[in-house]
Order: structure tokens, then sequence, then C-alpha cells
């Protein structure tokens, strides 16, 4: 019943985290590009892109706020 063709709920599970994951990378890049775009110097920009990938939610909201700052 749970099956979805040969796909399973592992997979569906998998593909989510997939598309999460992306998602994470999709957004890093953006905030470091915006950065970059602001003027900001490399050093921060750099930071942004590893702290928004460690901490995707809670960096991109941080960033988003002190953004034009």
């Amino acid at each position: 019943m749970l099956e979805m063709s040969g796909f399973g709920l592992f997979g569906a599970f998998l593909l989510i985290g997939f598309a999460l994951f992306l998602l994470n990378i999709a957004t890093s890049v953006w905030a470091y590009l915006d950065a970059k775009k602001l003027g900001k110097s490399n050093e921060y920009a750099l930071l942004l892109l590893i702290g928004t990938l460690i901490f995707p939610v809670a960096g991109l909201i941080v960033y988003l706020l002190v953004r034009r700052a």
C-alpha cells in the first residue's frame, strides 16, 4: 500500500532529502553572490557561504535581516 511503483517510502525520503540538499546549495550560492553584488568583502561573502551551508535556515534568515545594514 505504501509502495509507489517500486520506488518505496525510503526512495521518497531519499528524493526529498536530495531536493532539500540542492535547495541548501542554491540558497547558499545565492547569498554569496548577493553579498558580492552588494559590495561586501570577499571574507564576509565566504563566511556567509560557509554559515548558510552549515546552518541553512537560520543562516539565511539572519542574512536576510542584516543584508542591507
